[in-house]
């Protein structure tokens, strides 16, 4: 009888309970890699009125941008500002192209090259991350997304999968079913590119048991990477509206490092972990405050990790 591993006792995760994005990047390219957020200008089916109008119930009229991203900036300007910044503060001289606002393969293949081209060409650049929805991935655009793999180059597809429950998409605003998200990673899989979820914890009527249930559902798919996601409350969004009127109640603080820690401990130890909470701006930022401390946040979870003994993977089964 093969005795299961220990991913606790494994040592490859640079003293970390989990498998970190960053750590990973820094051990293949040897010094810090940073990703530079792009505001295409594109748009989404759930504005346009091809699925809906009014949006996710999460996000905010900039499409999820980063602080600063205009989309009427071209991407080499918008992407030397970021690296001015990076410099200022020491770090990295590697980047990803991250296309990161709104839905970055909704445009003809066509049109989603010549963006996805200009990126890369930048100095500096060493991989190309694209953020999307999963009904928005024709088999051309997996076709041109595959065209960049090439050895030394990250290549991420970043889908929006937020859970696996239908009845939270629904109250979420998706315009789409888990079904779209299965079948969307199913077809990248055999292109050989990499898979990133971006997943949402504390969506209202969502019990414990659900939330485990999306990491149970993980166990079947071909996801490479994990990004993790409180629901937090925007200025300006419809979630703000419900909040203001006690419809729903974010997280505090404790139950999401439990969740996250819950979560983690069951998904594959061999899955990347991108990220582990949303930060926002204070000015834009409703609720819950304690996302403004993210740093103390972090620590939260890797005391709890040590607190339990365990660590990603611990009950992957």
């Amino acid at each position: 009888m093969t005795q299961k591993r220990d991913p606790c006792k494994a040592g490859s995760w640079s003293g970390k309970p989990y498998h970190s994005f960053s750590d990973y990047l820094w051990n293949i390219y040897g010094c810090r890699v940073l990703k530079i957020p792009i505001n295409a200008n594109l748009s989404c089916p759930n504005r346009d009125g091809t699925v809906g109008a009014a949006g996710c119930i999460f996000c905010p009229e900039d499409g999820s941008a980063s602080p600063g991203m205009n989309g009427a900036t071209p991407i080499p300007e918008q992407m030397e500002t970021a690296k001015k910044n990076f410099r200022r503060t020491g770090a990295g001289t590697k980047y990803i192209a991250y296309f990161q606002a709104f839905t970055n393969t909704y445009a003809p293949p066509a049109r989603l090259k010549r963006l996805y081209d200009l990126a890369v060409a930048q100095d500096g650049v060493i991989g190309l991350m694209v953020g999307t929805r999963p009904d928005c991935l024709p088999d051309e655009t997996l076709d041109l997304l595959a065209s960049y793999r090439r050895p030394g180059f990250e290549l991420w597809l970043e889908i929006g999968m937020q859970t696996s429950h239908d009845k939270s998409l629904e109250f979420l605003r998706r315009g789409h079913a888990n079904g779209a998200t299965v079948d969307a990673i199913n077809r990248v899989a055999p292109r050989g590119i990499p898979v990133c979820v971006h997943l949402i914890l504390g969506i209202p009527g969502e019990s414990w048991d659900d939330m485990m249930a999306t990491a149970r559902s993980l166990v079947d798919l071909p996801v490479r990477g994990i990004k993790f996601h409180h629901l937090h409350v925007i200025r300006g969004t419809a979630l703000e509206e419900q909040y203001r009127t006690g419809l729903m109640r974010p997280l505090s603080q404790k139950e999401y490092v439990s969740v996250l820690c819950d979560f983690i401990e069951r998904v594959s130890p061999d899955i990347l972990i991108h990220r582990l909470m949303g930060d926002r701006e204070e000015h834009t930022l409703v609720a819950p405050l304690w996302s403004l401390h993210k740093g103390t946040v972090l620590r939260s979870i890797e005391d709890e990790f040590r607190k339990r003994g365990t660590c990603q993977g611990f009950l992957y089964q």
